[in-house]
């Protein structure tokens, strides 16, 4: 458990396949997804950048600073002849209490058109 007594952060394994989809493609899929969770907000899934099709992605210039996570990297998806701005995160350099999201993509879900869990 990271974070603080009254802000704690978990992450654990997903034990389902997910799928993130936008645009007619599947821009992420895997049975590798770790949720984090963190005080009160809902869990984010983060998802293995060899897990995502980043042909799909473009980095912008955004970005964001989390005193619990560190400084989050942002993604717009091209696919379908459509875009989502900002759509996804990273945080690339995570702090190190973390370190297992380091680099792991995170997907908005009211900007992409799905995010499936179904059984492995």
């Amino acid at each position: 458990m990271a974070g603080t007594a009254d802000h704690p952060i978990a992450v654990v394994p997903v034990s389902q396949r997910v799928r993130v989809r936008f645009g007619g493609h599947t821009i992420a899929d895997t049975v590798r997804a770790l949720s984090l969770r963190e005080a009160s907000y809902p869990p984010v899934l983060y998802i293995r950048r060899d897990d995502v099709d980043m042909s799909l992605l473009v980095r912008s210039e955004h970005k964001s600073r989390c005193p619990y996570k560190g400084e989050a990297s942002y993604y717009s998806i091209r696919a379908g002849g459509r875009s989502a701005e900002n759509a996804v995160w990273s945080y690339e350099k995570a702090l190190a209490d973390m370190a297992e999201i380091a680099g792991l993509m995170a997907f908005y879900p009211n900007r992409v058109d799905a995010i499936e869990e179904t059984p492995v």
